[in-house]
């Protein structure tokens, strides 16, 4: 080496690094600048989905690095990704997080990184925060694609200020979980979930074989296999020392009862076709249903009411509930699949005594104007009226020629109303929350089908049983109504009006797959098939946010 060349490397001090978090600093800018011209905001070749809430963020807090400083990835960082991978106990899917590119990133970080990677890896820590957020707070998939008359108040709120203060105290998976459904409801089926996938892991689920139906005094290796399966799933917990292990028994008996109750299925302690089924159904597949169906907690608000009533469509059955207590259930009859009952949320304010049904259009066209047009005695023998659209005045069905009119030609001029009475479709009683659907809860004259197991035989509306029980309850603080004035005004033929001292929100809900007060976990068909939708929709790229 020349000498003045060694004495100028002496002499002169080393040069000071540049502070690469600048030069990071510069990078997200530019980038944010390029997105807003062109739409187009990625890192590390990956799209960012949190359009609105990052931009915002690093323009709020001058564009400085959020989870790298220096090169170095923060402790935060760390805990981000072990939020993402926890995601997995929300039915969630890490990889709708950029974990894969995050932890290739992460784990080639280091002060001499190009800013480029910094960069990236701090773009997509933000962005896998802002849009996990949002998944866990109102749901990964917006419901209004599977439910069209989805109405209800989601919970939102924005995830800039979240984010922020998640970075300022390093609770970064606290944040991130103080934004699930806080319903113990919801946690209940968190647990099951992981409980489901323990059992998953375990091995091939290997299905019972058909056969004669399983009963007490049944042996053989169905029984054995019978309860095994019945141990693995929880209902069956007891085991007596030396007991017969093929002998179908009264434990085994009771167990199988557990299982159909919880199932929805006739609870008669006998194993067959249909409880066969249910036994078969894998660890995957009720996983699946209980992905599903926390997603769908997701869409409700964090508050449904200290007092409201919740309608389980597919679990045909009322709650009335009470500071997270049910404090009464009742049987429901719900829409057959070709009407099916819509998903919405509404608010209950009065009630109706001896209510007259005013015939739904729908039902009119396609129900009672083919039996008018084959009969106009109908109208009568139903206990009818007909009335003039144009005019509102009781027109004789025999005076009319419905012999060349269409159903829509019938609701254009007519309109039907039957009157109370034991013939009306509405029975004694009808609760009210208006809503666009013209779906309520009412009484029937049909209380035979309250007996079967499914009971999916309605135009839309909920028929529920015992229902002036259930107007007594919701009349309990109004002394002028006595169960005595209750039960007399209902069969009389005056339709009568009562408000309610509250309003009670309602919420007819889509459950296939639910927790009991006590923790228990009921499983039901998906009679709508909506399920498959749902899952499908979880399956596919995750939308923006």
């Amino acid at each position: 080496m020349h000498l003045s060349l060694f004495l100028w490397l002496l002499v002169v001090p080393a040069l000071a690094p540049q502070p690469v978090n600048t030069d990071v600093r510069d990078e997200i800018r530019n980038r944010l600048q390029v997105a807003r011209a062109t739409g187009q905001l990625t890192a590390a070749g990956t799209t960012l989905r949190a359009r609105v809430a990052l931009p915002n963020h690093y323009e709020a807090h001058g564009f400085e690095p959020a989870w790298v400083v220096d090169g170095v990835p923060t402790e935060p960082l760390a805990k981000l990704m072990g939020a993402i991978g926890s995601a997995v106990l929300h039915g969630l899917d890490p990889t709708d997080y950029h974990m894969d590119r995050l932890r290739a990133l992460h784990a080639g970080m280091s002060p001499r990184s190009p800013v480029r990677d910094q960069a990236d890896l701090d773009l997509l820590a933000t962005d896998a925060f802002l849009v996990l957020g949002s998944h866990l707070l109102h749901g990964r998939v917006h419901p209004e694609s599977f439910e069209p008359e989805w109405m209800a108040n989601r919970r939102n709120r924005p995830m800039e200020p979240v984010l922020a203060e998640a970075l300022r105290s390093g609770d970064v998976a606290g944040a991130l979980e103080n934004l699930a459904p806080v319903q113990p409801r919801y946690a209940t089926l968190k647990r099951a979930l992981a409980s489901l996938r323990a059992l998953e892991a375990n091995g091939p689920w290997i299905p019972i074989p058909s056969g004669p139906k399983m009963e007490i005094g049944s042996r053989g290796e169905r029984v054995a296999q019978l309860k095994e399966r019945l141990r693995a799933l929880g209902d069956l917990t007891v085991h007596v020392q030396g007991s017969d292990s093929l002998l179908f028994d009264t434990g085994l008996q009771e167990a199988v009862i557990r299982f159909q109750e919880r199932h929805g299925l006739d609870a008669d302690g006998v194993v067959g076709p249909a409880t066969l089924s249910a036994l078969n159904m894998t660890p995957e597949q009720r996983i699946q249903q209980i992905v599903v169906n926390m997603e769908r907690w997701r869409w409700l608000p964090d508050d449904l009411g200290e007092e409201h009533i919740e309608v389980n469509i597919p679990g045909f059955v009322v709650h009335v509930v009470e500071r997270g207590r049910v404090m009464r259930e009742h049987r429901a009859i719900v829409g057959r699949v070709v009407r099916q009952t819509p998903s919405f949320t509404g608010q209950m304010s009065y009630l109706v005594l001896a209510p007259y049904w005013h015939v739904p259009p729908t039902i009119a066209s396609q129900d009672k104007f083919p039996q008018i047009k084959n009969d106009p005695g109908a109208v009568a023998a139903q206990n009818m009226k007909l009335f003039s659209v144009a005019t509102n005045a009781v027109v004789d069905p025999a005076s009319v020629d419905f012999s060349s009119m269409t159903g829509r030609e019938f609701n254009q001029q007519y309109r039907l109303r039957q009157e109370p009475g034991p013939q009306n479709a509405l029975g004694r009683v009808k609760f009210m929350y208006p809503n666009r659907h013209n779906v309520y809860l009412h009484d029937t004259p049909s209380r035979e089908l309250f007996s079967r197991s499914s009971r999916g035989f309605s135009s839309g509306c909920i028929r529920i049983d015992n229902p002036l029980d259930l107007a007594e309850y919701l009349l309990r603080d109004n002394p002028a109504w006595q169960r005595e004035r209750i039960d007399r005004v209902a069969t009389g033929t005056t339709e009568t009006s009562i408000r309610l001292s509250r309003v009670l929100p309602v919420h007819m809900l889509y459950w296939t797959a639910w927790a009991d007060q006590d923790g228990t976990i009921q499983f039901r068909d998906d009679i709508y098939k909506r399920d498959a939708r749902v899952a499908a929709a979880l399956s596919a790229d995750a939308p923006g946010v």
